[in-house]
């Protein structure tokens, strides 16, 4: 019996762009899954000098910018824990919620790879799900032979076997904020339902 593939997307998505829904695409396709959960993660203290959005509306955001998607779902799950709030205590509340038959990928960006040493339990969330590493077109894979002293061969040889190519999409949160604080075009960038709501919430003045 073929198993079920459920994939946890999180990030802070803010705001949630065309890059985050095109590589999610990427993503579900090339593992076969039947959907993709957008997690939006608390802001970190760490980042309050950037503007961003409160967790509502972030969560909002992705609502609206996935709502025509059937394969695409939203959890507020990390949002409502109470911090500090670990991908391992995510993964393993879908785990229970879909049943040992599922398997879980979550998705990881090609540039956090170098900070997994710092992951809360990182050696048990590789056992426990398929951590998916996202290759953007162009670049080159990423390094996980560093890691092999650390964490055993085969978990390294797991990390590599769980990789996805996707799309190179010239579009970052950081450039979309930057465009709306100064009233610049992010026409194309942006779900049109999600340009409405910045607009009428007076997000990222």
């Amino acid at each position: 019996m073929t198993r079920r593939r459920i994939v946890l997307f999180g990030g802070s998505f803010d705001p949630v762009h065309r890059g985050h829904t095109e590589v999610a695409k990427a993503a579900i396709e090339q593992i076969h899954a039947e959907k993709l959960i957008f997690i939006p993660a608390k802001c970190s203290p760490l980042k309050r000098l950037s503007p961003h959005a409160s967790d509502e509306d972030r969560l909002n955001m992705v609502t609206l910018a996935t709502a025509d998607d059937a394969e695409f779902a939203v959890s507020d799950c990390e949002l409502t824990r109470p911090a500090p709030s670990y991908t391992l205590d995510t993964v393993r509340l879908f785990q229970r919620q879909y049943g040992p038959d599922t398997t879980i990928h979550w998705l990881l960006g090609a540039d956090n790879v170098k900070d997994l040493v710092y992951w809360h339990k990182i050696e048990e969330l590789i056992d426990e799900c398929n951590l998916t590493t996202m290759q953007r077109a162009g670049y080159a894979p990423p390094d996980f032979d560093r890691f092999e002293l650390l964490w055993g061969e085969p978990r390294v040889v797991k990390l590599k076997q769980n990789v996805v190519q996707t799309p190179l999409v010239d579009v970052s949160s950081t450039e979309v904020r930057r465009r709306l604080t100064s009233h610049e075009d992010v026409v194309g960038m942006l779900h049109p339902d999600v340009i409405q709501y910045i607009g009428e919430h007076r997000l990222y003045q």
